[in-house]
């Protein structure tokens, strides 16, 4: 009986055991619930356009000050 189930374990090759073991761990996910999904993805969205906001705005005062540093001193 263990020679059998040793045969089935060495026949299956890498992409079967990929996509058996995938299943298996996708079966024990905590999916999210809609509205969990909703609101996580509302909250990232805003998260991105704050960052967005900010990053613009640190950019401007970079490139500001680097005028300012490479041209405002001499002109």
């Amino acid at each position: 009986m263990a020679e059998k189930e040793k045969k089935s374990k060495k026949s299956e090759n890498a992409i079967q055991r990929y996509t058996r073991e995938t299943i298996g761990e996708l079966r024990k996910v905590n999916w999210p619930t809609w509205p969990e999904a909703r609101r996580l993805t509302v909250l990232v969205l805003i998260v991105m356009v704050a960052m967005g906001i900010f990053l613009a705005g640190m950019d401007y005062i970079a490139h500001g000050l680097m005028n300012l540093i490479l041209f405002g001193a001499w002109a």
